[in-house]
């Protein structure tokens, strides 16, 4: 199983994630060629386009200061990384493997889910609430009720 962990940017990678940023962002182009800072020009090598997009979208995020990490879609997380990752308890994803609603297998009599299968149920369950909160929306604007 792969470990999550979370990496924090002090002021100063936040600061150089912004200028990396800039400069991968301003070639316009889904090519981007990168080489190590004093590294001869010969040893540059260029990114395959999703690997761009990836540095692209951690790079935003060091840049805002978020803690950052990469997990390969095929890892498995603990119970109570998939809390962290859904921001619920782990007592709440254990009721959702008991009642069917996120997969697992067990380890012992520890819970291995499918990093996969966990961010899809992230994804549907987050589709879901917004799909509430537009219909909650669309009524109370029937019923004439301002939020103003």
């Amino acid at each position: 199983m792969t470990d999550i962990d979370l990496h924090v940017p002090s002021a100063a990678d936040a600061r150089g994630a912004d200028q990396a940023l800039r400069a991968l962002d301003h070639q316009g182009t889904e090519r981007a060629v990168v080489r190590a800072v004093g590294a001869p020009e010969s040893s540059a090598v260029e990114l395959p386009p999703e690997a761009r997009t990836l540095l692209l979208r951690i790079l935003v995020h060091m840049a805002n200061g978020d803690a950052v990490t990469v997990v390969p879609v095929a890892a498995e997380v603990t119970a109570q990384q998939a809390a962290e990752i859904l921001g619920v308890s782990r007592p709440f994803v254990i009721r959702l493997v008991d009642e069917g609603k996120l997969a697992c297998r067990l380890v012992g009599t520890h819970r291995r889910i499918p990093l996969v299968d966990l961010l899809a149920f992230k994804q549907a369950n987050r589709a879901e609430r917004r799909a509430i909160a537009a219909e909650l929306t669309a009524e109370a604007q029937e019923l004439g009720f301002d939020y103003k």
